[in-house]
């Protein structure tokens, strides 16, 4: 009966594994076909050697997503695609207002009196 059982869930992780395949193949060769070879966000140029390294990115994170016009699409290179899932994580985990990146105001000047310091005779 066990052996039932991880046979099945064997079975629905194969499938689910090649249906995400299948889904990626379809829309990252088309994606491939509609934009240039290159990264959207660092410039990176690829050819067919190291293709493999561009990646597509669905726009509003929705993979089942995929509009023949390719508008939800953004050819990434691995390094810009994880950083862009990284920053949407952290977005979705902490907010948009992030206290770290918040600029206050200065409150001293160490600069103050050096028009004093310049100017004594």
């Amino acid at each position: 009966m066990a052996a039932d059982k991880n046979k099945r869930l064997d079975d629905i992780v194969a499938q689910a594994k090649k249906y995400q395949a299948d889904r990626e193949q379809g829309y990252r060769e088309r994606a491939l076909k509609l934009y240039p070879w290159i990264c959207g966000r660092c410039s990176r140029e690829f050819t067919r050697i190291n293709l493999r390294e561009l990646t597509v990115h669905h726009r509003d994170h929705d993979h089942d997503n995929n509009p023949n016009d390719g508008s939800n699409w953004e050819l990434l290179c691995l390094y810009c695609h994880d950083n862009e899932h990284s920053r949407y994580i952290d977005q979705i985990r902490y907010g948009t207002t992030n206290s770290a990146t918040t600029v206050n105001d200065a409150t001293h000047n160490p600069f103050a009196v050096l028009g004093d310091l310049l100017n004594k005779d």
